[in-house]
This record gives structure tokens, C-alpha cells and sequence, in this order.
């Protein structure tokens, strides 16, 4: 199974508030009726409160998207993060299973977290962040995904820009500047992935940017591993910094003082940066037309069909191009 579904599908008909309620039921809890939407997209998430017990946290998957060895993968190497002390937010077992399944859906539960995003481009809170992930990483590194995807150009890059020329979401008039750009782009990633060549993949968090990590008593909590991966350690640490270049500089710099506490960084990665970016635009893009016959989408982003919209991502991904030709990254000297 992959992320390309049915265009015509809805993938969460049916599942009601009562069907919620009965999930969590057939499972041997008790739900109480109060039930919140969380923010999500890609699947489905509330929480659910329990008679005489904490509310738990109810995640429905996506059909069609990850094999239920893919979602097992991530489950596992939450749980292997947790039980070497590091605060991931993995699921609950129950009688021996954390994936379940009530009509048609699979869903987890897991314990509910508090807290907030972390104050980045704060150093203690920067090297706090790379102390956590040089353990993780380290963790990671011990062993690799077999049912999960890996980081690459043709997957993130090559993939995107071909479903969004082939299924016509471009405005017309704004197609082939896009087609020529992107061309461009990925001539410019793979270049400067060369130059990186050869780094070592880990198993990665994936998806490492402040909204999954809750921030509670100076303590890094990390939520969400749906997009766990196999991928460079660098991939974790680049959505934590921002400004300029001297300010990223500085801000990696605080992330890698934790971090080679418990891990070694191959300074090689650091050409890699500016490449993810260009992939995750790209794959933003793509990732919401291949979404948009699920209702929540045109509702939560109603602006993405607008000629308008088309115009400032041309002009993003020009920018990016510009960054793709300057040089990495130098970290300040330590």
C-alpha cells in the first residue's frame, strides 16, 4: 500500500463520533462521550475521555497510505526510543497490540501529552533539543527501517512535480514556468546531493519540526512519528533553525554543542540543507493536490487552487533555486 490513493475516495467516511466511541470500547475502556478534535490532516486524531480514567488519544490512519509492517515499524521504534528514556509519546499496548481495528479502520491509542512548542533560537533550548535527538539518532543509527521509505530525490522531488504537471493543478498560463523551473531545481538538488555523497542513513524522527515536539518542564516531548524514515541525521535538525544564514549558523551550531554529546555530525550533511527544503516544498505541494478529495482539505486550505497561490510558490521555488546555488552552510567555529 502507498500514499496514492484513489482520487475519488473519501477515506474517512463513517467514521463518526459514535464509531469513535465503540473503537476505543472494543478495546476494553470506557469512553465517556467527551471527545475532541485534534489538528490533523493526514489522519485522524481526538481525544477521548474515559470514565474514572485520563483521557486517552485516539489516531486513526489514513487507508491506503502505510501497510499495517509500516505502522507497526513506527510503533516499534517509538516504543524503543521510550524505553531508552528518550520522551517520545508512543503508543499504548493493549493485550500485546498497539495497531487495532474496528470497521474498516485502523487506529492507535496513545497517552495524552501537554505542553507547548519549544522558544527556538534559544540557545539552552537548542542544545537541550540536540542532546535529545544526539540520543535518538544514536538509537536510530543501531538499525534500519525495512518497510518504511527512505529520503530520496525521485521520491520527494521527481514523484511531486510529475502528478502536479500530470493531473493539470497548475493555472495554464503559469505551467510551463513551473515545469522549466522545477526542472532547474532538481538538476540544482541532485548537484549539491552529490556533494554530500556518501552519508550514512538512519532511521529519523522524519518529521522534526516544532509543532511535534511539546515543550513541558524544560523537557522536550516528541509527538507524531507517522513519517519516520530512513534518511540523514540532518533532516531532524534543519526545520529547528531560522533567519539569516548567521543566525541559522549560530542556531545549528547550539543544536550540534547537544547533539556531539552523543553522536558525531558529518560536517558533509550541511549540503544537504538547503536540497531537503527544495524536496519538502515540493512535496508540500504535491501532498495537498493528492489530498484534495478528502473534505478536510478544501476546507482547511481554500486558497490552494487560486492562481495567486501558484504565483508565490513560482516565486518561492525561484528563491530556493537562488540558495541552492550559494554555499552550504558554515558552522561557526568551535
Amino acid at each position: 500500500m502507498t500514499e496514492h490513493q484513489d482520487p475519488l475516495s473519501r477515506p474517512f467516511d463513517g467514521l463518526e463520533p459514535d464509531l469513535i466511541c465503540d473503537a476505543v470500547e472494543s478495546l476494553g475502556l470506557w469512553p465517556d462521550g467527551r471527545l475532541l478534535a485534534l489538528n490533523s490532516y493526514e489522519n485522524r486524531v481526538w481525544q477521548v475521555g474515559l470514565e474514572d480514567q485520563q483521557p486517552v488519544v485516539a489516531k486513526f490512519y489514513r487507508p491506503a497510505r502505510w501497510s499495517d509492517e509500516a505502522i507497526l515499524e513506527e510503533h516499534d521504534f517509538a516504543r524503543e526510543l521510550a524505553e531508552s528514556g528518550i520522551s517520545v509519546v508512543a503508543p499504548l499496548r493493549i493485550d500485546n497490540q498497539s495497531l487495532h481495528q474496528h470497521r474498516g479502520f485502523r487506529f492507535a491509542l496513545f497517552p495524552r501529552r501537554g505542553g507547548h512548542a519549544p522558544e527556538l533560537a534559544h540557545r539552552p533550548t537548542l542544545e537541550a533539543l540536540g542532546r535529545v535527538l544526539g540520543r535518538m539518532h544514536a538509537i536510530g543509527a543501531s538499525a534500519s527501517f525495512k518497510h518504511r521509505p527512505q529520503i530520496a530525490i525521485e521520491r520527494f522531488g521527481h514523484e511531486p512535480v510529475a502528478y502536479l504537471l500530470g493531473n493539470d493543478w497548475l493555472p495554464l498560463h503559469l505551467k510551463s514556468a513551473f515545469e522549466s523551473l522545477s526542472k532547474h531545481l532538481l538538476e540544482a538538488v541532485e548537484a549539491t546531493w552529490a556533494r554530500a555523497e556518501p552519508f550514512r542513513r538512519i532511521r529519523l524522527h522524519g518529521d522534526c519540526h516544532p509543532g511535534n515536539i511539546l515543550w513541558r518542564d524544560d523537557t522536550a516531548h516528541f509527538v507524531d512519528l507517522d513519517d519516520c524514515m530512513m534518511g540523514p541525521a540532518v533532516q531532524d535538525l534543519w526545520m529547528l533553525i531560522s533567519g539569516d544564514s548567521n543566525e541559522r549558523a549560530s542556531q545549528l551550531g547550539w543544536l550540534l554543542d547537544g547533539y556531539r554529546l552523543f553522536r558525531d555530525f558529518d560536517p558533509a550533511e550541511l549540503n544537504l540543507i538547503e536540497p531537503l527544503r527544495c524536496l519538502r516544498m515540493l512535496h508540500h505541494q504535491a501532498w495537498l493536490a493528492r489530498r484534495w478529495h478528502d473534505p478536510a482539505f478544501p476546507l482547511a486550505f481554500p486558497w490552494f487552487t487560486d492562481a495567486r497561490h501558484w504565483e508565490n510558490v513560482i516565486q518561492q521555488l525561484r528563491e530556493q533555486l537562488d540558495e541552492l546555488q550559494q554555499a552550504p552552510l558554515q558552522l561557526p567555529e568551535f
